[in-house]
């Protein structure tokens, strides 16, 4: 699994270029999306596996696009249930020799870290989660969380984008193989049910929706300004606008 090198997680990144865009485009929330692998479909008694995180970029244009990947397998907490059949989707040994797991703790604290240092680059107040199905990888990562007694959670506890809701009213299609494959991206299902996979094309699915309702968030920001919501011009410019004004 892939992991940010120390160099780059030992200081926080420099405001990124876009930072007054994304600040207003999510209401001071930073998406950043979240795949888990399980050992069941119950939070509360079944293992935690696998976590990927992969951060959304915005360019100064105010167009997204997936950015870096953090990942970690993990190990079973104490007592954790692990059904057969949960194992024979996503194929994981917990017990593998081979197997680079992290305690749950160390893998969230990691995670957490990165988030939060692309929080605070782009100007934002803490992240919200995005997922396929997203309320089943926020359970997981809420009780997670509790259960390793994590203090500094950046995720909205409970307010999430489900990429499976935005799929299906923009693109006609709920399953993430199928909503990507119809917005025009390659899937392999071979290296489907890996957390890396998964959270990966879920984060392209998220940026091209988003990217394709960008002149109907122009139109809303401003409606916001004109109702007094939102002191600012709209953040992305049209042709008319000066480019040095975009910030």
């Amino acid at each position: 699994m892939s992991e940010t090198p120390a160099s780059l997680a030992a200081s926080p990144p420099a405001p990124a270029p876009a930072a007054p865009l994304m600040a207003r485009r999510f209401r001071g929330f930073l998406p950043v999306v979240i795949d888990v692998e399980t050992g069941g479909f119950n939070a509360s008694t079944d293992a935690l596996l696998e976590i990927a995180a992969v951060l959304i970029d915005m360019g100064a244009d105010g167009a997204l696009r997936r950015g870096a990947t953090v990942s970690y397998h993990v190990q079973p907490f104490p007592g954790a249930r692990l059904d057969p059949a949960a194992l024979g989707v996503n194929g994981i040994d917990p017990f593998h020799p081979l197997r680079p797991a992290l305690p749950e703790r160390d893998a969230l604290l990691r995670v957490f870290r990165e988030v939060r240092h692309a929080a605070r680059a782009y100007g934002c107040r803490r992240a919200i989660l995005v997922g396929h199905n997203a309320s089943f990888d926020l359970g997981f990562l809420n009780v997670a969380v509790e259960r390793a007694e994590v203090k500094r959670n950046p995720f909205h506890p409970f307010s999430c984008f489900d990429t499976a809701t935005l799929a299906g009213a923009a693109l006609g299609q709920t399953v993430l193989a199928k909503a990507v494959t119809v917005a025009g991206m390659d899937w392999d299902a071979s290296s489907a049910h890996s957390a890396v996979y998964d959270a990966e094309r879920t984060a392209e699915l998220f940026c091209y929706i988003c990217n394709s309702m960008r002149e109907s968030y122009s139109r809303a920001e401003r409606r916001a300004c004109a109702l007094g919501w939102l002191r600012t011009p709209p953040s992305e410019p049209t042709d008319e606008d000066d480019p040095k004004m975009e910030s």
